[in-house]
């Protein structure tokens, strides 16, 4: 299997006909529909249901695709590291994360290698915690940063010197926006608009469903999320009350949202971590001294 087929095969699930396809990769349509035909017998699977003027995924094509783009995704990342190599003077650096203020702190990091060396680019990925591990794991991210907590124990880290207040996102006009703080009892009975981590029950411990405790059961979680940006439009549409970080929506002045901690108050905080014995690019380990020498 060859990864220039891979990308052939990617560009017609993408552009979803032979002759589109033919079009962007500059190469003819006999030459692809050829090339897709031996891929499928070299497979022994039916990857495109053919139309007339169309192509699109049978279930085994779709299970290809995922694995095409990782695969040639990881083609792709080392490609660049091994030119990075030639010189530290650029280089792609891949980091993953959920959304947390403590971002900011690791900005200011990557703009002070970019200010020594401009021709260095970052490729951020959002994701929970699942997401962020999974492709650190394949090697498709260098660094992750994992809100607490979290099964650290096969990664090397670094402490991130910030912390996450938990809270409620709720309408200013909500009967709750009128108290100072929210209390485990202020939720019950009300609909609740969850991250996914917070959650979530495969961890050895979750602060949140500590903080509650016994009572989490009887919680009426109506909506998850990953992105807080979607959960506040929920909030905003009145589905809801959001339970997440503080600092990563807008609750300005001018939102109709605004942001009350809980009762007793629920930190968390931050790692940045990358897979041991990491071999990393030149730029990535440069990244990486940055970092140890601002927060160790």
């Amino acid at each position: 299997m060859e990864i220039r087929v891979l990308r052939y095969f990617l560009a017609i699930a993408r552009e979803g006909s032979i002759t589109n396809a033919a079009n962007f990769l500059h190469v003819t349509q006999p030459t692809l529909s050829r090339q897709i035909h031996d891929l499928e017998q070299e497979l022994n699977q039916k990857l495109f249901i053919r139309g007339s003027h169309s192509m699109s995924l049978t279930a085994e094509g779709m299970i290809l695709r995922q694995r095409a783009e990782e695969i040639v995704s990881m083609v792709d990342k080392t490609e660049a590291e091994f030119n990075a190599m030639q010189a530290i003077i650029g280089g792609d650096i891949y980091i993953g994360g959920g959304e947390t203020d403590a971002i900011k702190l690791l900005a200011q990091i990557a703009k002070e290698v970019r200010d020594i060396y401009p021709n260095v680019h970052y490729h951020l990925y959002s994701g929970n915690a699942d997401d962020v591990t999974e492709r650190l794991d394949k090697g498709l991210l260098d660094f992750g940063i994992l809100i607490e907590p979290a099964d650290i124990s096969k990664y090397d880290y670094i402490s991130i010197p910030a912390k996450d207040t938990w809270g409620i996102i709720m309408r200013k006009d909500s009967p709750l926006a009128e108290k100072d703080v929210i209390r485990k009892e202020d939720l019950l009975g009300l609909p609740l608009i969850c991250s996914r981590q917070a959650i979530s029950q495969k961890q050895t411990r979750n602060q949140f469903v500590d903080w509650f405790g016994e009572d989490f059961e009887n919680l009426d979680i109506v909506t998850t999320f990953n992105l807080v940006y979607n959960a506040a439009i929920m909030v905003e549409a009145g589905v809801g009350y959001a339970v997440t970080l503080d600092k990563i929506a807008n609750t300005s002045e001018n939102s109709s949202l605004c942001f009350r901690p809980l009762e007793p108050g629920l930190d968390s905080g931050l790692n940045i971590i990358w897979k041991k014995h990491r071999a990393f690019s030149p730029v990535a380990k440069f990244f990486l001294q940055q970092l140890r020498s601002s927060w160790q």
